[in-house]
């Protein structure tokens, strides 16, 4: 029942529910809207239960070999004296925590590998209508031909084509927080090896993520503003309204607008949450930032999507096929978890509003206190319940 389905979007949360959907079964067709498998990204992270669905799906070696490999984070100032350090890796062991931070785009095609045998992928395409009938979803494509489905997926992002075909307009359901941000490439010359470097005037924040397993380094921008009218594909657009933010801000702040600038995967937005109703509605369900995104300050964007494919999927075998049983599991079983990512945001660290706001946390990062509370506060976290188990890929029934 139900065994043909469409999912847009070959990043995290597609191709996760593309492995599982195969593996229960099912028929799963990738489409997305890149020429190919996109390779940028900053560094995210793969916490609790998504470490274990990364180890049942296993892929969990590899995601651990392809480790970012960064241990701390570096305040510094204007003459890029370090002011204040955090150890990562001394709170994330006091946590006991067996947490993985890897490169986005490594994460994605550590996934792309785990299903090419399996799963059929369309890149250079894009959906441009969906009409819904009582037997399935007739699919019109941008450049391919129309298609038949029994059920579609988007896990295409924060600026979903799916949600706004089948909800209605993304105005509806993005909660704005206050700032936009920018990442590229940087010149890993600029950065300390195996730290993130932050440099912060009052509501601005530059970044540089140097990789310990990596040649190169990413830049991190992020800025306090109004809500900005733009073209979320026009880059040339979006790249003005950077280079409007920083171009007053000393550091290495220049060089690094430059290189941005320059970057052919150059990515810009707003910082933003999707808060929705439904994540479904009829034959069409939500995945990942699509139906959920807690935005970059929540950190928390490729655990949610590793997790909600796994229990999107197994809901679907479980429910053998079904998807108004599915659908309704799925949503029922996951909102809450989603909800308490959303509400764990962490600007006041990264961007503080004032100088006052600065020295403070900059006060704080200098006090041994603060790692040992982080590490206190992660032991005293709730137990991470135990995955649901779903069909004999899972070695356990639902529960």
């Amino acid at each position: 029942m139900n065994r043909r389905i469409l999912i847009s979007g070959a990043s995290i949360a597609g191709p996760a529910l593309a492995f599982w959907l195969a593996r229960f079964g099912f028929s799963p067709t990738v489409v997305e809207r890149a020429p190919r498998l996109r390779e940028g990204g900053n560094g995210v992270d793969v916490r609790g239960q998504a470490v274990h669905v990364a180890e049942r799906m296993g892929i969990l070696p590899l995601v651990r070999a392809a480790a970012a490999d960064v241990v701390g984070l570096s305040f510094v100032d204007g003459a890029n004296r370090s002011v204040a350090r955090l150890d990562l890796r001394a709170i994330q062991r006091r946590a006991g925590d067996a947490d993985v931070e890897i490169m986005r785009g490594d994460l994605a095609a550590i996934l792309h590998e785990a299903t090419r045998n399996d799963v059929e992928y369309v890149f250079d395409d894009s959906i441009r209508r969906m009409d819904q009938d009582d037997d399935g979803v007739t699919v019109t494509f941008e450049r391919g031909p129309t298609r038949r489905f029994d059920l579609v997926v988007g896990a295409d992002g924060t600026h979903s084509t799916v949600r706004r075909l089948a909800f209605g307009p993304e105005a509806r359901f993005l909660t704005y927080l206050g700032h936009h941000f920018a990442f590229a490439e940087a010149d890993p010359g600029l950065g300390e090896k195996r730290w993130v470097t932050l440099y912060n005037l009052p509501g601005r924040a530059v970044s540089i993520y140097r990789s310990g397993n990596h040649p190169g380094a990413k830049v991190h921008f992020m800025f306090r503003s109004r809500p900005l009218t733009y073209d979320h594909r026009d880059v040339e657009q979006q790249k003005r309204l950077l280079t409007e933010a920083f171009t007053d801000v000393p550091w290495l702040v220049p060089e690094l607008l430059t290189g941005a600038l320059a970057d052919p995967d150059f990515y810009f937005d707003s910082l933003s949450q999707v808060r929705m109703p439904s994540w479904s509605s009829g034959r069409v369900v939500l995945a990942g930032d699509a139906a959920h995104c807690a935005s970059p300050a929540a950190g928390a964007g490729a655990t949610l999507s590793l997790v909600g494919a796994y229990r999107l999927a197994g809901e679907l075998s479980s429910a053998a096929g079904d998807h108004r049983v599915a659908f309704h599991r799925y949503e029922q079983g996951y909102r809450k978890t989603v909800e308490r990512h959303q509400s764990n945001l962490f600007l006041g660290l990264l961007a503080p509003k004032s100088r006052p706001g600065i020295w403070a946390r900059n006060t704080m990062a200098r006090l041994p206190i603060l790692g040992a509370l982080a590490g206190v506060e992660g032991r005293l976290q709730p137990r991470t319940p135990p995955l649901p188990g779903y069909g004999p890929a899972a070695g356990s029934s639902r529960t």
